[in-house]
């Protein structure tokens, strides 16, 4: 009599739309890991051939046919989905290095404040060191007796990995932003429940993205930028950013949209607005002054 297999404890969310061709190499990556992390697709209402893809070539992978785009929502239906202690973000054009998942859940067993871990990620067929790295890595917050690695306030989605009661303790992702510059509100809120963020050199994530030009993503990221400050930050300081915000307006087209959109979600935002408890503004505060 074969006996079961022990159950996996770490899984890994793709939220995914219209990228069938991507995702296939992304998903031929995570299934060759030595791991063999249990891998979730989140598809958001793709309208190409990518279920079908999924369907056909890879049977093995769950799939999560969501009916409408949730934007980074659907890594939150990811993460609700699986019941592994810990989930790892790609993108469909991210994956993870052989060993890097076993040395998150490593650090994760040890640390039990450990909320997320943000990795090191290589980019494009070089592995060429994202320049967040070094960001990171020198982080003014530095190290806690209780933590691995260096204290943050910030990450790359398609390289991190999370404790999952903790991410959904906090929600996961907020629903307001639906994409792009997500990551420092859930890096807030966990700081703002207790949970350790940080940054480990020594889990590696690989990312390949499109070399092509990602037109509206510099409005969209500044929109959010604000919509956090609205969300999270003292009064005079959203008012500072949303002044700053308009005064660039006048000249450049992509502030013009994100004070638009900004001011059409801010009513939303005041209704969730939730204070950061004092210790993490200031920690966002010496975030904000150190050198880029």
């Amino acid at each position: 009599m074969t006996a079961p297999s022990p159950p996996r404890r770490l899984g890994v969310v793709i939220a995914t739309r219209n990228r069938a061709e991507r995702l296939a190499v992304t998903l031929r990556h995570l299934l060759a890991l030595p791991e063999r992390p249990e891998v979730l697709v989140a598809d958001n209402a793709s309208t190409d051939h990518t279920r079908a893809l999924l369907a056909r070539d890879f049977p093995q992978v769950r799939v999560l046919a969501l009916p409408v785009n949730r934007g980074a929502l659907a890594r939150n239906h990811g993460a609700r989905a699986l019941d592994t202690p810990y989930v790892a973000f790609s993108d469909d054009d991210s994956w993870w290095a052989p060993g890097a998942l076993a040395r998150a859940a490593e650090l994760f067993d040890a640390h039990p404040r450990l909320g997320l871990l943000a990795a090191r990620t290589l980019v494009g067929p070089d592995a060429e060191p994202d320049p967040l790295n070094d960001v990171l890595a020198n982080s003014p917050l530095g190290a806690a007796t209780d933590l691995p690695g260096t204290q943050v306030l910030g990450f790359l989605a398609c390289g991190a990995v999370v404790r999952r009661s903790a991410y959904l303790d906090v929600g996961g992702f907020h629903r307001l932003l639906f994409f792009g510059g997500e990551e420092t509100l859930l890096a807030y809120d966990l700081a703002a429940r207790g949970w350790g963020v940080t940054h480990c050199a020594d889990v590696v994530a690989h990312h390949h993205p499109d070399p092509g030009p990602r037109h509206g993503r510099p409005a969209v990221q500044r929109r959010n930028e604000l919509l956090t400050a609205w969300l999270r930050r003292p009064v005079p300081y959203a008012l500072a950013r949303t002044g700053a915000l308009a005064a660039d307006a006048r000249s450049d087209g992509h502030a013009r949209r994100a004070l638009r959109e900004t001011l059409g979600r801010l009513p939303a935002a005041l209704r969730a607005r939730r204070p950061l408890p004092p210790h993490v503004e200031r920690a966002a505060r010496l975030l904000e002054g150190a050198p880029a």
